[in-house]
């Protein structure tokens, strides 16, 4: 570790000594009212008591900082980022790791829990959190409490249930520019002796605000509706709590953008906008693509859970959880970023999990352990459908989207006019071109019978599957030596049973381009033999036959067996996680704790496309993520049990870093060998009195690969600084109270890439177009929130006005993607600022 570190480690002990002294100077506290109750070790604890990096964010803090999403939670939890592009497409990164693939056959390093049940992959995971009673982030490898996925931490969503004899209902609307509305209802009914309902929903929308200049709905828009419903029931030693929770989001599409090229009208070529990051774009949907489908989102997520509690006596415990879940998504994207449809693309993503855990709890006043065993299956599945103007990509390759001096004094940056694209004539030349660049002179007649089949949409798509079917058997033991000493263990044995699905075919014909640029490196021969076959009038749809033996050509993917065949593989394969913990407690008011933990993420059995048409898909077993962590903290809960502060340093050491790369508009799975992060994360919350509460995290985080080419690079969405502070006041004014809740965070530089954008990993093959400029970065950037309000007595009801980025900071959330591939990294803009007024009431108990 560097001194950095060294004087965090020096630092915390330093105050963990001097609070423990101060301490021993104040009275017992006479309650615990401001320590929050967690479930981290699937036990009820408090905060400050778990020998673990915890965050909570709870019910209180939610409502008054107006957090509706992860990505706003995320940003007052250090060492926890939520990139969201939309509700389908987000990204969890936790100390550095991220989890946000798509890929049916991918398996998280994040966990996402919904009360205990896993929504962990990521086209379902990004749900809203309404009814809440409190989110947990726990950092650092959670393989052996949560299970898979839980690689390097676990959120944790705990939403309230039904409560017996509790009349209760509640209800806020908000409204502000971007016609931006929020509606929220809630009502908590007992239906007899020791059974209770509760039912809650939300509806979410908002205008986008990346403005559309071709017209039509803006971009980055938010359209969720949301419901839930639970039971909650008691006879005697058991309980029984039944959920179901559904959403829709019908968001328009996402705005990637490009600053490579302005944005133009398509039809004349008039430049309409900027090529500056955050401004207007000029995106469409193609007939080629989930037949005219327009761009945006359309989800749909669903699930019950049934959790069911009996006591045993003699300090036992017994919990059953059982769970189903379903998620179906559609997203239609623009990929490219510009008006011309030169590559457009869609994903259809469907998963299907049911799970069942046993588990039974021992307590006793020196023992907390627990033992159980869990069932797990997954299927999924995502199609990706792809389209290309051959006639706009070739010109791309050719660096001649302007024209390449057929419009006289275009400028380099202006994409010309869609129908020049058209002109045979033109297309001939960029052909010449790109095989003089092979050492190819392309006869004229040849160039121009090739350039008369380019494709004004070529189409082809690939679908990757996956199921997964995965038996845990786990258990953990805490024993408290004595008043103030405390050592703990666990174990966690996962078996995976997996079968992986790929398939891939043309939809409407071989591709000329595709052929082009594959026959190019072939013997001369086979080369021209080829070449004389996709210059052949009507050769795109010609069948291949003994008498036309050109291939069934793609581009970004190669078309299996029969063109659509599915190839399989199937992989079995088991392993352990483990933890072992030390917990001291100088005082009531000290904790400081050490952890040793290994966390795994189950082999990938990853499946890409063949590497010619008609060959048979690659399956490549990519061996177990594998995590050693080590951790020092400390908590303490001062002044009465007012001040809480705590912090922790860690170590990280992985071997089998899995990322991933970029080949054609498909993220493949990938060993990049070895790495390490270390750092520091402090939280600060001091409740001085009723009228303030005030709050500051940081988190310092150097996460780098120690191998291969990537040696030295920075993980990707990964900043190594998190920061925010904020207050939380209630003044009173006559019978009720002024409220204000002020708010500041910061986060610093991030790549969006573990290449890093470096120059000298853009050449790598399979990038149709280098990209060699250093742009797909965002500098550090800082956001100010506040809101202030009236409240009447007991939060019966409240007023407020809000503002979020209150400065109008200009950020990137995202930058790259998969144009990156044909040289047209987009770019997507973070939010602007939000401002609105909201109205809410309460009435009923609390218990």
């Amino acid at each position: 570790m560097n001194r950095a570190l060294g004087g965090g480690v020096v630092a915390m002990l330093l105050a963990c000594t001097s609070t423990a002294a101060l301490a021993q100077s104040e009275p017992a506290p006479a309650d615990a009212a401001n320590d929050i109750v967690v479930t981290a070790q699937l036990r009820e604890q408090g905060a400050t008591e778990v020998p673990i990096a915890l965050s909570v964010v709870d019910d209180e803090q939610l409502a008054r900082l107006g957090l509706y999403e992860f990505s706003q939670v995320a940003r007052f939890v250090p060492g926890f980022v939520v990139q969201n592009q939309s509700p389908n497409n987000p990204g969890f990164v936790m100390r550095g790791i991220t989890s946000d693939s798509g890929t049916a056959t991918e398996e998280p390093r994040v966990s996402v829990f919904q009360d205990g049940v896993s929504i962990s992959k990521s086209r379902g995971s990004y749900v809203e959190l309404f009814d809440m009673e409190r989110v947990e982030v726990a950092k650092g490898p959670q393989s052996t409490l949560y299970g898979r996925g839980a690689l390097i931490g676990a959120v944790n969503l705990v939403q309230n249930k039904a409560k017996l004899d509790t009349y209760e209902a509640a209800g806020m609307v908000s409204y502000g520019n971007y016609d931006a509305l929020i509606g929220e209802g809630m009502v908590n009914l007992p239906v007899g002796e020791g059974m209770a309902v509760r039912v809650a929903g939300r509806i979410r929308q908002r205008d986008g605000y990346v403005e559309n200049l071709l017209g039509g709905e803006d971009f980055n828009s938010v359209d969720t509706k949301a419901i839930r419903g639970s039971f909650h029931g008691e006879k005697g030693a058991l309980t029984f709590d039944l959920i179901g929770n559904y959403q829709r989001d019908k968001a328009a599409g996402t705005a990637f953008k490009s600053i490579a090229y302005n944005p133009t009208n398509p039809t004349t070529g008039e430049v309409i906008g900027t090529r500056s990051r955050y401004s207007g774009a000029a995106l469409a949907p193609t007939a080629g693509i989930e037949n005219g489908k327009d761009l945006g989102l359309d989800r749909q997520v669903w699930g019950i859970t049934g959790i069911t509690g009996l006591e045993l006596g003699q300090g036992l415990n017994l919990t059953s959880i059982t769970a189903f879940r379903r998620f179906d998504s559609l997203e239609v994207f623009d990929i490219d970023g510009l008006s011309l449809p030169i590559l457009q693309a869609a994903e259809d993503a469907h998963g299907k999990q049911f799970s069942q855990e046993l588990r039974l709890n021992f307590e006793s006043d020196r023992v907390s352990a627990f033992v159980g065993a869990s069932y797990f299956h997954e299927d999924g599945r995502q199609r990706v459908p792809t389209a290309y103007d051959e006639r706009m990509t070739l010109a791309q390759l050719a660096g001649a989207l302007n024209g390449g001096g057929a419009i006289p004094g275009r400028a380099a940056t202006d994409p010309a006019p869609a129908a020049l694209f058209g002109n045979t004539a033109f297309t001939r030349t960029l052909l010449q071109g790109v095989a003089q660049g092979y050492g190819l002179v392309l006869p004229t007649a040849l160039a121009q019978g090739l350039a008369a089949n380019l494709k004004p949409s070529h189409v082809e798509t690939n679908t990757n599957g996956s199921r997964t079917d995965a038996i845990d058997v786990f258990g953990d033991v805490t024993f408290r030596l004595s008043d103030q000493f405390e050592i703990g263990g666990g174990l966690r044995y996962t078996h995976d049973d997996k079968r992986s699905t790929y398939s891939a075919a043309v939809v409407n014909g071989r591709s000329i381009l595709g052929g082009l640029i594959g026959s190019l490196t072939q013997p001369a021969a086979i080369r021209n033999q080829l070449l004389a076959g996709l210059a052949t009038p009507g050769a795109a749809n010609i069948p291949l036959s003994p008498l036309f033996p050109v291939p069934l050509f793609g581009i970004s993917s190669q078309p299996t067996a029969g063109n659509g065949g599915v190839d399989r593989a199937e992989l079995d394969n088991g392993g352990f996680s483990w933890r072992a913990t030390a917990r001291y407690t100088p005082s009531d008011a000290v904790n400081i704790y050490a952890t040793y933990a290994r966390g795994r993420r189950p082999q990938v059995l990853a499946a890409s496309g063949p590497a010619a048409p008609f060959g048979a898909a690659e399956f490549e077993v990519l061996p177990s993520e594998t995590v050693d962590s080590f951790e020092l903290g400390a908590k303490t809960a001062l002044l009465n049990r007012t001040l809480f502060a705590d912090g922790s340093v860690f170590f990280y050491q992985y071997d089998n870093f899995q990322t991933t790369v970029l080949e054609g508009t498909q993220f493949i799975p990938t060993n990049a060998g070895k790495a390490e992060s270390y750092g520091f994360e402090g939280q600060l919350r001091w409740v001085p009195s009723d009228v303030v509460t005030l709050f500051a995290t940081y988190g310092y985080n150097h996460s780098r690969f120690k191998s291969g080419i990537r040696d030295g690079n920075r993980f990707r969405l990964s900043p190594d600084h998190l920061a925010s502070a904020g207050a939380i006041v209630g003044v009173p004014l006559g019978a009720g109270k002024i409220t204000f809740s002020p708010s500041v965070t910061y986060q610093s530089r991030v790549f969006f890439d573990d290449d890093n954008d470096r120059s000298d990993l853009q050449q790598r093959p399979g990038r149709l177009v280098p990209d060699n400029l250093v742009d797909e970065t965002q500098k550090g950037y800082a956001l100010v929130n506040a809101r202030i309000g009236y409240a009447a007595p007991n939060d019966a009801w409240r007023l407020e006005a809000f503002i979020e980025n209150a400065f109008d900071q200009n950020y990137i959330i995202d930058a790259g993607n998969s144009g990156d591939n044909l040289g047209l990294p987009t770019f997507i803009a973070g939010t602007p600022r939000f401002y609105g007024v909201q109205a809410s009431f309460r009435f009923g108990g609390r218990n």
